[in-house]
């Protein structure tokens, strides 16, 4: 069996984000999500969302790629809403995405943030990052300078040790 701790936050729209995931909608919709990412061997901790997107917490397994899966799960669960669901007008999904890996230790503050996607939107406090479908210059933006990081960082390794004990 394999060990691993691998948590993602994952964010997609609506085709062109039309405001399509309405309060009866919602339900019914992260079910079918819900239901494809386990089937996939995933982890789901929370699903939630606006009219015009959705945003999920998940562990993935390393043998299932991150592009996969949120593939499969967006296509069954509109495929799935056009098939069963025949008087509303066709769903479907943009193609881009957003996935951003996270440490166990922030799964607490990711589950929060989607959990309270309503309020964080009402209140217009939502974090611009975590709320990206699309691309443009992530590679530019997240480059780190590597002289930055300790080879033997005390710190992190009592971080470590201390995960290990749990």
């Amino acid at each position: 069996m394999v060990y691993y701790q691998l948590f993602y936050h994952l964010v997609w729209a609506t085709k062109n984000r039309e405001p399509r995931i309405t309060e009866s909608l919602e339900a019914i919709l992260y079910n079918l999500l819900r239901t494809k990412a386990i089937g996939l061997e995933g982890s789901v901790f929370a699903i939630n969302g606006v009219e015009d997107h959705v945003h999920m917490v998940v562990s993935i397994p390393p043998k299932v790629a991150v592009a996969a899966f949120i593939g499969q799960i967006k296509g069954i669960a509109s495929a799935k809403l056009n098939q069963h669901y025949p008087s509303l007008t066709l769903f479907y999904w943009q193609d881009d995405y957003g996935a951003f890996s996270f440490d166990g230790k922030r799964l607490t503050n990711v589950i929060a943030y989607v959990e309270n996607q309503k309020h964080h939107h009402a209140q217009r406090n939502t974090i611009p990052l975590l709320e990206r479908t699309e691309g443009e210059d992530a590679a530019r933006r997240f480059k780190e300078n590597s002289a930055g990081y300790l080879v033997e960082d005390i710190v992190w390794r009592q971080e470590m040790l201390l995960l290990s004990a749990e």
